[in-house]
């Protein structure tokens, strides 16, 4: 419940009686199920970043080699190791057979059933009748329906037959593959002032490499996990009717879910101390193992929804959990490529698309269209790019057709005010300035300290040197016709 929030978002009356199921971890859970090894990679960088692991230890978390486990090339306890090996050779459709839906479906009716009774003493320590647990396995095998409330069965018998059924698996539910990993997350410690390394486990960090440790289970192991540290929790949380702890389930669970198989305790020496405080953290904490980091939920939602432009640094830099006092950087170049993967795809997307629609527009017919299209590629260069693999011709420059009437009117009429844009528009070059006009104005100054009687002397002048002007032009015209 935790991972699923309820909000009423809808402003229609008639529906704001029916929440609307908004999942945090959506975008995570669509790139694991569509891009898993993009997924794989973006986790597993950063467990790296908060547990040491060598190369060997990666590859088998990775899947890259198989994993080397404790006890694997002994020869003590070896008649222990082939008797249980032994008893999982029975296999049948769920107990003794990999992971599956339809398994799960069964044992969940067991889990369903012992979180309605946690108040039995003894729960999980205390084993149930081995008559009444070959009935119910044989029922679960089978398929048939069963109904654990007519009283036929007790809960002890289905505490013990669940610790069976995790017994018998092929391999446990937490992986062979991540068993190294889980021993280095126990050594996750805190430091104190002067970077020295305390005793004092680093519960913030532990659980961050839990929740991604989880992310990369599979899909079935996650979710029986998830059913099944639930029911512990809960359990332990009535310890004083059960006189069940945590510490103490952690004993009865852990070799069933984290042990290597076939392995015994002399194998494991003295990493049981540190499997057992695992799982005891794993119960305890059970409540926030099953939530995706605030940086992979974004890192996720960035990857479908678009570029990082609509993020504040501060967010994109979120590289911790929300609760931790520190933002370390990412260190990974896995980390960064997947950051920038999404942005060059849309890119070069684009950059094509806008290629292929200038070369259309490029082998069009010459028309206005085509000219106009050709313009608004001109007017924004940055931003469509349509590159350099087509070369673009300028446009042919129109040609005004001349008449003889036109020619005519344009002399005779178009003198005038031709004169008088060149004069509007830009100063007379100091060669076609009249020597009388510029010393007439050298001697009278600027137009605000002329008198009326200057002004209109200068006025005079000025009609009759136009007045010459015309009368020179229409005489070059007459006698050029």
């Amino acid at each position: 419940s935790d991972a699923i929030c309820n909000f009423v978002i809808c402003n229609d009356s008639s529906l704001r009686s029916q929440p609307i199921i908004f999942n945090p971890d959506f975008f995570v859970e669509k790139l694991r199920h569509e891009k898993p090894e993009v997924f794989t990679e973006l986790v597993v960088s950063n467990i790296t970043r908060l547990i040491d692991l060598p190369g060997a230890e990666l590859a088998q978390l990775m899947g890259e080699e198989d994993p080397k486990l404790p006890g694997a090339n002994s020869t003590a306890s070896g008649f222990f190791r082939s008797l249980m090996s032994l008893k999982r050779k029975e296999k049948g459709v769920v107990f003794g057979s990999p992971l599956t839906e339809e398994g799960i479906a069964q044992v969940s009716q067991l889990i369903e059933y012992l979180h309605k009774n946690l108040r039995a003493e003894g729960l999980f320590r205390v084993p149930g009748n081995s008559i009444r647990q070959q009935i119910l396995k044989d029922a679960l095998n089978s398929g048939t329906d069963i109904d654990l409330d007519s009283g036929e069965f007790h809960s002890n018998d289905v505490a013990t037959l669940l610790k069976m059924f995790l017994g018998e698996l092929p391999e446990p539910l937490l992986t062979h593959k991540h068993f190294h990993a889980h021993l280095k997350i126990a050594d996750l410690t805190l430091f104190d002032e002067k970077g020295n390394k305390t005793s004092t486990p680093d519960k913030e960090r532990q659980i961050e490499a839990l929740q991604l440790l989880f992310l990369i289970l599979p899909a079935p192991n996650r979710s029986l996990l998830k059913l099944l540290l639930d029911l512990l929790y809960q359990t332990a949380k009535k310890q004083d009717k059960n006189k069940m702890s945590a510490h103490n389930l952690a004993l009865m669970f852990a070799p069933h879910i984290l042990w290597p198989r076939n392995v015994t305790a002399n194998d494991l020496q003295e990493n049981i101390i540190k499997l057992n405080n695992g799982v005891t953290f794993m119960i305890k904490h059970s409540q926030k193992l099953f939530k995706a980091p605030a940086y992979i939920r974004e890192c996720a939602r960035l990857h479908y929804l678009g570029s990082r432009a609509h993020t504040s640094k501060d967010d994109l830099d979120l590289l911790t959990s929300p609760g931790s006092k520190e933002l370390q950087p990412l260190k990974s170049q896995k980390r960064s490529r997947l950051d920038t993967c999404h942005q060059e795809e849309t890119q070069q997307r684009t950059e094509e698309a806008l290629k292929e629609l200038f070369r259309h527009v490029h082998n069009m017919p010459d028309s206005a269209k085509k000219k106009k299209l050709i313009r608004q590629f001109n007017k924004h260069p940055t931003a469509l790019t349509p590159g350099s693999d087509v070369p673009t011709s300028p446009a042919p420059r129109r040609t005004r057709s001349r008449s003889f009437s036109g020619l005519i009117k344009r002399k005779v009429l178009g003198t005038p005010v031709i004169l008088e844009r060149k004069s509007r528009d830009a100063t007379p070059e100091p060669e076609r300035v009249n020597k009388e006009n510029v010393h007439l104005l050298q001697k009278c100054g600027s137009p605000a300290h002329m008198s009326q009687g200057k002004l209109k002397s200068l006025e005079g002048r000025k009609e009759e040197s136009c007045r010459r002007i015309r009368a020179h032009l229409l005489s070059k015209d007459s006698s050029s016709l």
